[in-house]
């Protein structure tokens, strides 16, 4: 196991951000996508690293980005730090495993959340009002009830705070008609594809969020690609309308933060280490189940 990492500072490159979890450089004509080992939940950042959890967030969008290509284009290029003449070779060891050199695109400003359970913030709206996002659902159903077909519920993308729904006319109003129904379509795609892929492995995807991107004016898949980050994943056999199937994902932390009496804002209460492990060990089975 690598040592983990917090944060990188590559001074032969431009930061240009630093999310939740991915630090952002360009380097030449590209942009250089490193997934570090931080997480987050109830938009925090924990302040202990999950050991290997970069390098399976980066193992797992190569994966998809090549296994969904026929769908739409993406902006994959190289996870191969070894190859790149660019990279000075005393920062390859702690790139190594978690970098994804990319094309750059001008992110569209929505994230394209679909839906193929009734799950999560979805289960409770649907509770209250029977509505998921401005979409009206059947009256009945129950949890992890699955939608035929998934339903797409776009978000802003809030640069701090929670992203807020936003209907698809709205969507149309941000980005205009022609992006916004390409976009939509493709995600309804990307998630029908992914979902019978890892179903044939014994994985429910619940749910995602997708990113997109303009490219040469063309439309492509950015950022991420169906990570145990980006969405949430159940055992197969656990999953019928009712159930509450365990998730592949960082629920053992939110778990142990909600019963840990924090208040969910800054800073985070210090992690026992059998969370830590227990999460670790969480990401790298979903990346061997999907990706042997």
């Amino acid at each position: 196991m690598t040592t983990p990492v917090l944060q990188t500072d590559l001074p032969f490159a431009e930061r240009i951000g630093r999310g939740k979890v991915r630090d952002l450089y360009v380097l030449g004509d590209d942009l250089l996508l490193i997934a570090t080992d931080r997480i987050s939940a109830f938009d925090v950042v924990m302040e202990e690293p999950i050991p290997g959890k970069g390098a399976v967030l980066t193992s797992v969008s190569k994966f998809w980005f090549e296994h969904l290509a026929s769908v739409i284009p993406n902006h994959f290029l190289s996870t191969d730090v070894d190859a790149m003449d660019d990279i000075p070779e005393e920062y390859r060891e702690v790139l190594r495993g978690r970098t994804m050199r990319c094309k750059r695109a001008e992110p569209l400003p929505v994230e394209w959340v679909v839906r193929g359970y009734l799950t999560g913030s979805g289960w409770k709206d649907y509770q209250a009002t029977g509505v998921v996002s401005g979409v009206e659902l059947p009256s009945g159903l129950q949890h992890a009830s699955r939608f035929e077909p998934p339903i797409l519920t776009p978000s802003t993308k809030a640069e701090t705070g929670h992203d807020e729904p936003i209907s698809f006319d709205k969507v149309v109003d941000l980005v205009g008609a022609e992006i916004a129904t390409k976009a939509r379509d493709a995600a309804l795609q990307l998630y029908a594809k992914g979902h019978e892929y890892a179903l044939a492995r014994g994985i429910v995807i619940a749910d995602t969020k997708f990113e997109f991107g303009m490219h040469d004016g063309e439309l492509m898949l950015i950022d991420e690609c169906l990570t145990p980050d980006s969405s949430r994943f159940w055992p197969a056999d656990e999953v019928k309308p009712g159930g509450k199937p365990t998730s592949f994902d960082k629920q053992v932390l939110r778990d142990w933060l909600a019963e840990s009496g924090w208040n969910k804002e800054p800073p985070p209460p210090a992690l026992p280490e059998h969370v830590v492990s227990s999460t670790a060990e969480t990401y790298r089975s979903i990346c061997e189940r999907l990706t042997r």
